[in-house]
């Protein structure tokens, strides 16, 4: 879908640090969270909450309460008196929010507070009443690791997505190792270059006489060219290792939607990252890492713009299979992707995602001194979502 007068204002979309799933966010709901992340963003941007014309939340793993989770996050953040739709789109959800937003933006809605959130961690169980079962024994499912086990549909895992690409592809181990280590590689150095000071929000959430606070990723494990051909591969005839694949994570993002000329002046002159399009797209059965090229080439088709017009890529890689597909479907090199890395690296708290890989995209696309960025990520059901955005000065 193409977008007009639809932007975010440079340095108002954020993320919180990702925290590797069991860790220092276990216990904290993905509701809660956003509202701590939300509110620090808001603050340190200086945008008050009553500006605010809508919002839309994404999170795909429910929590406690979530059943009011966008009007409850509003008042929280506060800006009781807006609300606005609840997206679950699985890794889809930050485009899908974004989506969302920039169709209220275009429809003259205001502006629009884009939250994604998601906590892998401790996932709920769905238990489903089953009264003519033998003596009435209800249907259990662990909501997150049985998503990841199977697509119901496909009845296949993601994993056994991955492999299926591989073979399509001929892709070979060292390839997938190589790709992981390159990704790894970039996130170091963007660590190094203090490039997160750009885009990441710190947590900071009371608990009793404590705070808990995370300044940075938590759980990112650093993988070289020594030690990736050294780990085993977690099918016994795949290509991918527990290195080349990502780790669920709990983390929250979002970003403010609005028109050009809003975006502008709360840019305060630092410019703006124009929405030009959306595209979503679904591939065969068991095929997922595939879906990120189609969804991107529709994007760049209703923005009328081509490969050779794109400046800066980031993509949501949960296999390393992913972007040598990608590569070789679009001729985009892998070096110039994810110049900051990506969730290969830092994790995947599924909703959230996308978001901070914008986030990123865009900081990229500002320290070049602009042009056009795509993003495209994979999700569940074969499914992928990407975004088109053009970083200018604002005028």
């Amino acid at each position: 879908m193409q977008y007009e007068n639809v932007a975010i204002p440079l340095g108002f979309a954020w993320s919180s640090p990702f925290v590797r799933w069991q860790g220092s966010l276990a216990e904290v709901p993905s509701t809660e969270l956003a509202a701590a992340v939300t509110t620090r963003a808001l603050a340190d941007r200086h945008l008050d909450p009553d500006e605010l014309g809508g919002l839309v939340l994404g999170w795909s793993v429910p929590q406690i309460d979530i059943f009011y989770g966008a009007p409850t996050l509003a008042g929280r953040i506060g800006a009781p008196g807006i609300t606005g739709p609840m997206i679950s789109q699985a890794c889809a959800t930050s485009v899908a929010s974004i989506h969302a937003a920039a169709g209220s933006v275009q429809g003259g809605a205001g502006t629009q507070l884009v939250v994604a959130t998601d906590r892998t961690s401790n996932g709920p169980l769905l238990v489903q009443p089953s009264p003519s079962a033998p003596g009435g024994t209800p249907r259990v499912q662990a909501w997150v690791t049985e998503s990841f086990a199977c697509d119901p549909w496909a009845g296949t895992s993601m994993l056994v997505t991955a492999e299926n690409v591989a073979r399509e592809l001929g892709a070979t181990r060292a390839q997938a190792d190589e790709v992981a280590v390159l990704r790894s590689e970039q996130y170091a150095k963007a660590q190094a270059g203090d490039i997160p000071r750009r885009y990441l929000v710190p947590v900071e959430i009371p608990q009793g006489r404590r705070t808990l606070t995370v300044a940075g990723d938590e759980g990112v494990r650093p993988l070289t060219a020594e030690v990736a051909p050294t780990l085993p591969t977690v099918e016994p005839d795949g290509v991918h290792t527990y290195g080349s694949q990502t780790h669920p994570a709990d983390g929250a993002a979002g970003c403010i939607v609005t028109t050009r000329e809003r975006a502008a002046e709360l840019a305060g002159g630092a410019g703006v990252a124009e929405i030009l399009a959306t595209g979503f797209a679904r591939v065969g059965k068991s095929r997922m890492p595939q879906a990120p090229v189609p969804a991107a080439y529709q994007a760049l088709a209703d923005a009328r713009l081509t490969f050779d017009d794109v400046h800066a890529v980031t993509t949501h890689n949960p296999f390393a299979v992913n972007d040598l597909w990608f590569s070789a479907q679009t001729g985009y090199p892998l070096e110039r992707m994810n110049a900051y890395g990506c969730s290969l690296v830092f994790g995947h708290p599924q909703a959230p995602t996308g978001m901070r890989s914008i986030a990123e995209l865009i900081v990229e696309l500002t320290e070049r001194g602009g042009g056009i960025g795509l993003f495209s990520g994979c999700a569940a059901g074969d499914t992928a979502a990407a975004l088109v955005v053009r970083v200018t000065d604002g005028r």
